[in-house]
C-alpha cells in the first residue's frame, strides 16, 4: 500500500514520486506481460505504444500518462485475462480511474475514466467507427452499453474531460501494432511523471 490516501500535492515530492514510479513499474513489468486482445502484443506494448502516439501528437504530460495507464484496470482485478470473452465487463475504466485518482490529479484519472464512454460516443456519432473496431472491441462494446443515445451523447460532451477522453480513445485504437518499437517504460516516466503529478 502506498504511504498516502488520495492524491495530494506532496505526491510531487521526489521520494513519493519515486514510490509511484516503482509501483507502476511493478505492475507494467509484471502483470502487463499478459496478452492484449487478439493483436499479438501484450498489455505493456499496448501501453507504451499509446504513450508514444500521445507524444507524437504533442499532447500534455498528464494525457501522455493517462494514455500510458489507461488500461491499468485490466491488471488490478482478479477476473482473469479475458473476462469479456466470458461475457463479463471488468469495468476496467472505473477500476483504473479510481486507482489513478488516488495517485494523480484529475487530468490523468478522468480521461481514463471516460475512455470507454468515448468509444461508445464515437460509435454513435462517427460513421464507420463501430465497424472499424476489432472483434474484441466489439465484444466489449456490447457489454459496455453499445453506442450512446442522444441524451448520453449530450451528457458525455458536458464533461470537462470529454475531449481528452476522445483523444485517448483514438490513440487506444492505434496502439495495436505488433511491429512497433517504442521507448521503454522508464523513459516515458522520466519525461512525464513529475509534470503529470503537478497538473
Amino acid at each position: 500500500m502506498l504511504p498516502y490516501d488520495g492524491f495530494d500535492i506532496f505526491m510531487t515530492t521526489p521520494p513519493l514520486a519515486e514510490v509511484l514510479r516503482n509501483e507502476i513499474q511493478d505492475i507494467y513489468l509484471g502483470n502487463a506481460r499478459r496478452p492484449y486482445g487478439l493483436y499479438g502484443i501484450n498489455q505493456l506494448q499496448h501501453a507504451l505504444q499509446s504513450a508514444a502516439h500521445a507524444e507524437a501528437q504533442a499532447l500534455s504530460s498528464p494525457l501522455v500518462i493517462a494514455c500510458l495507464l489507461h488500461d491499468v484496470g485490466h491488471m488490478i482485478h482478479d477476473l482473469g485475462e479475458a473476462p469479456a470473452e466470458e461475457g463479463v465487463d471488468d469495468l476496467h475504466e472505473a477500476l483504473g480511474a479510481d486507482w489513478a485518482a488516488a495517485r494523480f490529479p484529475e487530468a490523468v484519472s478522468e480521461p481514463i475514466r471516460l475512455h470507454v464512454a468515448a468509444k461508445r460516443y464515437l460509435c454513435s456519432v462517427e460513421p464507420g467507427y463501430q465497424e472499424s473496431l476489432s472483434k474484441d472491441s466489439r465484444i466489449s462494446l456490447a457489454l459496455q452499453g453499445g453506442a450512446m443515445s442522444s441524451a448520453e451523447q449530450l451528457a458525455f460532451l458536458q464533461n470537462p474531460f470529454a475531449d481528452q477522453a476522445i483523444a485517448l480513445r483514438r490513440i487506444d485504437e492505434l496502439a495495436k501494432d505488433k511491429d512497433a518499437v517504442t521507448d521503454s517504460l522508464e523513459k516515458f516516466l522520466e519525461r512525464h511523471l513529475v509534470t503529470a503529478l503537478r497538473a
